[in-house]
Protein backbone atom coordinates (compact mmCIF):
# COMPACT_ATOMS: atom_id res chain seq x y z
CA UNK A 1 0.00 0.00 0.00
CA UNK A 2 1.45 3.48 -0.53
CA UNK A 3 1.85 6.08 1.77
CA UNK A 4 -0.94 8.39 2.91
CA UNK A 5 -1.94 10.66 -0.58
CA UNK A 6 -0.29 14.49 -0.13
CA UNK A 7 -3.01 15.77 -2.24
CA UNK A 8 -7.03 15.79 -1.74
CA UNK A 9 -9.90 14.61 -4.06
CA UNK A 10 -10.85 16.13 -6.69
CA UNK A 11 -13.84 15.76 -8.00
CA UNK A 12 -14.94 12.89 -5.11
CA UNK A 13 -11.62 11.03 -6.44
CA UNK A 14 -8.58 9.99 -4.61
CA UNK A 15 -5.29 10.92 -6.75
CA UNK A 16 -3.76 8.04 -8.69
CA UNK A 17 -0.35 7.05 -7.40
CA UNK A 18 2.77 4.92 -9.23
CA UNK A 19 5.91 3.68 -7.86
CA UNK A 20 9.16 3.54 -9.39
CA UNK A 21 10.68 -0.24 -9.29
CA UNK A 22 12.56 -1.47 -6.65
CA UNK A 23 16.49 -1.13 -6.43
CA UNK A 24 17.56 -3.49 -9.36
CA UNK A 25 21.21 -4.67 -8.90
CA UNK A 26 21.61 -4.77 -12.72
CA UNK A 27 20.45 -1.56 -13.46
CA UNK A 28 20.54 0.40 -10.67
CA UNK A 29 19.55 3.23 -12.72
CA UNK A 30 17.32 2.03 -15.66
CA UNK A 31 16.19 5.71 -16.17
CA UNK A 32 18.00 9.06 -15.62
CA UNK A 33 15.56 11.14 -14.75
CA UNK A 34 12.15 10.94 -13.18
CA UNK A 35 10.79 12.41 -16.28
CA UNK A 36 12.33 9.86 -18.28
CA UNK A 37 10.39 7.09 -16.26
CA UNK A 38 7.14 8.74 -16.38
CA UNK A 39 7.20 9.35 -20.09
CA UNK A 40 7.89 5.83 -20.34
CA UNK A 41 4.49 4.93 -17.79
CA UNK A 42 2.03 7.25 -19.06
CA UNK A 43 2.94 8.63 -22.38
CA UNK A 44 -0.25 6.62 -24.00
CA UNK A 45 -2.98 8.04 -21.41
CA UNK A 46 -1.92 12.09 -19.86
CA UNK A 47 0.36 14.56 -21.63
CA UNK A 48 3.55 13.98 -19.59
CA UNK A 49 5.15 17.17 -20.71
CA UNK A 50 2.04 18.96 -19.79
CA UNK A 51 1.85 17.77 -16.51
CA UNK A 52 5.06 18.19 -15.42
CA UNK A 53 5.07 22.04 -16.84
CA UNK A 54 2.05 22.41 -14.87
CA UNK A 55 3.42 20.72 -11.36
CA UNK A 56 0.94 18.04 -11.67
CA UNK A 57 3.05 15.56 -10.37
CA UNK A 58 3.43 15.63 -6.50
CA UNK A 59 6.21 13.09 -4.31
CA UNK A 60 5.32 11.78 -0.94
CA UNK A 61 5.86 15.13 0.39
CA UNK A 62 4.23 17.10 -1.27
CA UNK A 63 7.02 18.30 -3.29
CA UNK A 64 6.33 19.18 -7.46
CA UNK A 65 8.04 16.46 -9.34
CA UNK A 66 10.12 18.00 -12.22
CA UNK A 67 11.28 16.54 -15.18
CA UNK A 68 14.97 16.82 -14.25
CA UNK A 69 14.95 15.16 -11.02
CA UNK A 70 17.09 12.14 -10.74
CA UNK A 71 15.46 8.94 -11.23
CA UNK A 72 15.32 7.12 -7.42
CA UNK A 73 14.07 3.49 -7.04
CA UNK A 74 10.83 3.26 -4.37
CA UNK A 75 9.29 6.47 -5.01
CA UNK A 76 5.50 7.25 -5.02
CA UNK A 77 4.40 10.02 -7.04
CA UNK A 78 1.09 11.25 -7.13
CA UNK A 79 -1.04 12.96 -9.59
CA UNK A 80 -4.70 13.78 -10.68
CA UNK A 81 -6.11 12.57 -14.19
CA UNK A 82 -8.25 14.91 -16.48
CA UNK A 83 -11.81 13.39 -16.57
CA UNK A 84 -13.82 12.83 -19.49
CA UNK A 85 -16.79 14.57 -20.37
CA UNK A 86 -19.79 12.45 -19.38
CA UNK A 87 -23.19 12.48 -20.24
CA UNK A 88 -25.35 13.29 -16.67
CA UNK A 89 -27.63 10.38 -15.44
CA UNK A 90 -31.11 11.47 -14.87
CA UNK A 91 -32.77 10.42 -11.38
CA UNK A 92 -31.90 11.57 -8.01
CA UNK A 93 -30.04 9.82 -5.25
CA UNK A 94 -32.76 9.35 -2.17
CA UNK A 95 -30.65 9.12 0.99
CA UNK A 96 -32.46 6.74 2.81
CA UNK A 97 -30.54 7.24 6.43
CA UNK A 98 -27.38 8.55 7.55
CA UNK A 99 -25.67 8.09 10.75
CA UNK A 100 -21.84 7.86 11.71
CA UNK A 101 -21.31 4.55 10.34
CA UNK A 102 -23.52 4.34 7.41
CA UNK A 103 -25.30 5.65 4.82
CA UNK A 104 -28.38 4.05 2.74
CA UNK A 105 -29.51 5.57 -0.65
CA UNK A 106 -31.77 4.63 -2.80
CA UNK A 107 -30.36 4.57 -6.71
CA UNK A 108 -31.53 5.46 -9.78
CA UNK A 109 -31.10 3.45 -12.72
CA UNK A 110 -28.57 3.59 -15.22
CA UNK A 111 -25.76 4.83 -12.16
CA UNK A 112 -22.59 3.38 -11.75
CA UNK A 113 -22.23 2.31 -8.04
CA UNK A 114 -18.35 2.97 -7.98
CA UNK A 115 -16.27 5.19 -10.63
CA UNK A 116 -15.41 2.95 -13.25
CA UNK A 117 -14.53 2.75 -17.46
CA UNK A 118 -16.78 5.62 -18.98
CA UNK A 119 -19.08 6.06 -15.55
CA UNK A 120 -16.78 8.42 -13.27
CA UNK A 121 -18.15 11.44 -12.42
CA UNK A 122 -21.38 9.76 -12.79
CA UNK A 123 -21.18 7.29 -9.86
CA UNK A 124 -22.68 6.96 -6.45
CA UNK A 125 -19.54 6.94 -5.22
CA UNK A 126 -18.25 10.33 -6.44
CA UNK A 127 -20.98 11.68 -6.94
CA UNK A 128 -22.42 11.52 -3.15
CA UNK A 129 -18.42 12.06 -1.43
CA UNK A 130 -18.91 15.78 -3.24
CA UNK A 131 -22.52 16.22 -2.19
CA UNK A 132 -22.57 14.64 1.68
CA UNK A 133 -19.11 15.95 2.24
CA UNK A 134 -17.91 11.97 3.36
CA UNK A 135 -14.30 11.71 1.06
CA UNK A 136 -13.91 8.00 2.15
CA UNK A 137 -17.22 6.76 1.47
CA UNK A 138 -17.52 3.60 0.20
CA UNK A 139 -20.08 1.10 -0.98
CA UNK A 140 -20.30 -2.40 1.03
CA UNK A 141 -21.98 -4.07 -1.97
CA UNK A 142 -22.97 -3.90 -5.03
CA UNK A 143 -25.72 -2.68 -7.47
CA UNK A 144 -25.46 -3.30 -11.41
CA UNK A 145 -25.44 0.06 -13.35
CA UNK A 146 -28.95 -0.52 -14.55
CA UNK A 147 -30.89 -1.66 -11.08
CA UNK A 148 -32.29 0.70 -9.11
CA UNK A 149 -32.67 0.51 -5.33
CA UNK A 150 -31.15 0.30 -2.15
CA UNK A 151 -27.34 0.16 -1.23
CA UNK A 152 -25.50 0.14 1.59
CA UNK A 153 -22.45 2.57 2.24
CA UNK A 154 -19.81 3.23 5.06
CA UNK A 155 -19.19 6.85 6.13
CA UNK A 156 -15.12 6.11 6.79
CA UNK A 157 -12.85 3.56 5.99
CA UNK A 158 -12.78 2.22 9.57
CA UNK A 159 -16.25 1.19 9.54
CA UNK A 160 -15.91 -1.13 6.28
CA UNK A 161 -14.18 -4.43 7.07
CA UNK A 162 -17.46 -5.18 9.83
CA UNK A 163 -20.16 -4.63 7.30
CA UNK A 164 -18.36 -6.32 4.69
CA UNK A 165 -18.42 -8.70 6.61
CA UNK A 166 -22.00 -9.51 6.78
CA UNK A 167 -21.75 -10.27 3.08
CA UNK A 168 -19.70 -12.18 2.50
CA UNK A 169 -20.70 -14.62 5.67
CA UNK A 170 -24.42 -13.76 3.66
CA UNK A 171 -26.20 -12.50 6.93
CA UNK A 172 -27.81 -9.73 4.93
CA UNK A 173 -31.54 -10.30 4.22
CA UNK A 174 -31.59 -8.71 0.45
CA UNK A 175 -35.41 -8.67 -1.21
CA UNK A 176 -35.44 -7.04 -4.85
CA UNK A 177 -39.25 -6.89 -6.77
CA UNK A 178 -39.29 -7.06 -10.62
CA UNK A 179 -41.43 -6.66 -13.08
CA UNK A 180 -41.69 -9.62 -15.85
CA UNK A 181 -44.30 -11.51 -17.86
CA UNK A 182 -47.08 -12.92 -16.05
CA UNK A 183 -47.35 -16.93 -16.73
CA UNK A 184 -50.28 -18.23 -14.60
CA UNK A 185 -49.17 -22.25 -15.50
CA UNK A 186 -46.02 -21.79 -13.87
CA UNK A 187 -45.37 -23.06 -10.13
CA UNK A 188 -44.85 -20.42 -7.66
CA UNK A 189 -43.02 -19.73 -5.89
CA UNK A 190 -39.89 -21.63 -6.89
CA UNK A 191 -36.46 -21.95 -5.76
CA UNK A 192 -34.09 -21.61 -8.51
CA UNK A 193 -30.32 -23.21 -8.11
CA UNK A 194 -28.03 -23.52 -10.95
CA UNK A 195 -24.27 -22.75 -11.39
CA UNK A 196 -23.36 -19.48 -13.36
CA UNK A 197 -20.53 -18.15 -15.02
CA UNK A 198 -19.95 -14.56 -16.39
CA UNK A 199 -16.22 -15.14 -18.55
CA UNK A 200 -14.06 -11.52 -19.67
CA UNK A 201 -15.12 -9.67 -21.99
CA UNK A 202 -18.80 -10.92 -22.46
CA UNK A 203 -21.56 -9.03 -21.33
CA UNK A 204 -23.66 -12.03 -20.73
CA UNK A 205 -23.73 -14.56 -17.91
CA UNK A 206 -24.47 -18.02 -18.88
CA UNK A 207 -25.59 -21.11 -16.99
CA UNK A 208 -22.84 -23.90 -16.84
CA UNK A 209 -25.30 -27.32 -16.87
CA UNK A 210 -23.96 -30.06 -14.63
CA UNK A 211 -21.95 -27.77 -12.98
CA UNK A 212 -22.05 -27.37 -8.88
CA UNK A 213 -24.37 -25.12 -7.41
CA UNK A 214 -23.12 -21.45 -7.38
CA UNK A 215 -26.29 -19.64 -7.10
CA UNK A 216 -29.55 -19.63 -5.65
CA UNK A 217 -32.60 -17.51 -5.24
CA UNK A 218 -36.47 -17.88 -4.20
CA UNK A 219 -39.09 -16.60 -7.12
CA UNK A 220 -42.61 -15.42 -5.18
CA UNK A 221 -45.48 -13.69 -7.31
CA UNK A 222 -46.77 -11.00 -5.50
CA UNK A 223 -49.14 -9.07 -7.76
CA UNK A 224 -51.11 -9.48 -11.12
CA UNK A 225 -50.17 -5.06 -13.09
CA UNK A 226 -53.16 -6.65 -15.52
CA UNK A 227 -51.33 -5.40 -18.44
CA UNK A 228 -49.91 -9.06 -19.13
CA UNK A 229 -46.60 -8.41 -16.60
CA UNK A 230 -46.68 -9.12 -12.97
CA UNK A 231 -44.37 -8.18 -9.77
CA UNK A 232 -42.01 -10.77 -8.71
CA UNK A 233 -40.63 -10.78 -4.97
CA UNK A 234 -37.23 -12.28 -5.48
CA UNK A 235 -34.92 -13.24 -2.89
CA UNK A 236 -31.32 -14.14 -3.60
CA UNK A 237 -29.57 -16.72 -1.10
CA UNK A 238 -26.05 -15.93 -3.39
CA UNK A 239 -24.63 -12.77 -5.12
CA UNK A 240 -23.53 -13.86 -8.54
CA UNK A 241 -23.19 -11.65 -11.01
CA UNK A 242 -26.71 -11.06 -13.27
CA UNK A 243 -27.88 -13.76 -10.70
CA UNK A 244 -31.90 -12.11 -10.58
CA UNK A 245 -31.68 -11.63 -14.11
CA UNK A 246 -30.42 -15.20 -15.68
CA UNK A 247 -32.42 -17.01 -12.62
CA UNK A 248 -35.70 -15.34 -14.06
CA UNK A 249 -34.89 -15.86 -17.58
CA UNK A 250 -34.30 -19.34 -16.60
CA UNK A 251 -37.78 -19.83 -15.61
CA UNK A 252 -39.01 -18.16 -18.83
CA UNK A 253 -40.20 -14.57 -17.61
CA UNK A 254 -37.45 -12.99 -18.64
CA UNK A 255 -37.20 -8.76 -16.58
CA UNK A 256 -38.95 -6.24 -18.24
CA UNK A 257 -36.22 -3.64 -19.57
CA UNK A 258 -33.70 -6.00 -19.99
CA UNK A 259 -30.70 -4.45 -22.27
CA UNK A 260 -28.60 -8.02 -21.67
CA UNK A 261 -31.74 -11.12 -21.54
CA UNK A 262 -32.80 -12.95 -23.58
CA UNK A 263 -30.74 -11.11 -26.41
CA UNK A 264 -28.12 -8.29 -26.26
CA UNK A 265 -30.23 -4.95 -27.23
CA UNK A 266 -26.81 -3.40 -27.80
CA UNK A 267 -28.17 -0.32 -26.18
CA UNK A 268 -25.82 3.11 -25.85
CA UNK A 269 -24.36 3.59 -22.77
CA UNK A 270 -26.35 6.99 -22.43
CA UNK A 271 -29.54 5.76 -23.89
CA UNK A 272 -31.89 6.50 -20.65
CA UNK A 273 -35.24 5.92 -21.68
CA UNK A 274 -36.00 2.13 -20.81
CA UNK A 275 -34.76 1.02 -17.14
CA UNK A 276 -34.64 -2.69 -15.97
CA UNK A 277 -38.11 -3.28 -14.17
CA UNK A 278 -35.68 -4.77 -10.93
CA UNK A 279 -35.49 -2.92 -8.12
CA UNK A 280 -33.25 -4.15 -4.58
CA UNK A 281 -36.69 -3.04 -2.47
CA UNK A 282 -35.59 -4.03 1.04
CA UNK A 283 -32.51 -4.81 3.24
CA UNK A 284 -32.16 -5.58 6.49
CA UNK A 285 -29.58 -6.78 9.03
CA UNK A 286 -28.26 -7.24 12.58
CA UNK A 287 -25.84 -4.08 12.96
CA UNK A 288 -22.21 -6.02 13.41
CA UNK A 289 -21.56 -2.75 15.67
CA UNK A 290 -24.17 -2.60 18.25
CA UNK A 291 -26.56 -5.56 17.86
CA UNK A 292 -29.05 -3.40 16.39
CA UNK A 293 -31.55 -4.32 13.87
CA UNK A 294 -31.23 -2.43 10.74
CA UNK A 295 -34.31 -2.66 8.21
CA UNK A 296 -34.60 -0.21 5.42
CA UNK A 297 -37.01 0.20 2.03
CA UNK A 298 -36.81 1.52 -0.79
CA UNK A 299 -38.68 4.95 -2.20
CA UNK A 300 -39.23 3.74 -5.57
CA UNK A 301 -41.92 1.12 -6.60
CA UNK A 302 -42.23 -0.49 -9.58
CA UNK A 303 -43.08 -0.53 -12.59
CA UNK A 304 -40.24 2.08 -12.84
CA UNK A 305 -40.89 5.16 -14.97
CA UNK A 306 -38.08 6.12 -17.87
CA UNK A 307 -35.58 8.39 -16.10
CA UNK A 308 -35.31 10.57 -18.60
CA UNK A 309 -39.20 11.46 -18.51
CA UNK A 310 -39.37 11.22 -14.60
CA UNK A 311 -36.62 14.29 -14.69
CA UNK A 312 -38.45 16.28 -17.47
CA UNK A 313 -41.83 16.11 -16.15
CA UNK A 314 -42.92 14.17 -19.42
Amino acid sequence: MPPRSPLPQRHGLDAAWMRTPDHDIERPRPWATMGEWLLSRLHEFVDVDGFLRDGRFVYENGRVVTGRDEYGPHTFVWFHRDLSEEKHVPGDIHVVHRDERIVVIDKPPFLSTIPRGRHVQQSVVVRLRHELGLPELAPLHRLDRVTSGLLLLATEKRWRAPYQMMFQDGVVTKTYRAQAPLRPELALPATVRNHLAKHRGQLQGVVVPDAPVNAESLVELESDLGDGTAVYRLSPRTGRTHQLRLHMLSLGIPICGDPLYPVDRQTPLDDFSTPLQLLASDLAFSDPIDGSSRQFGSVRALPLRSAVTAETGG
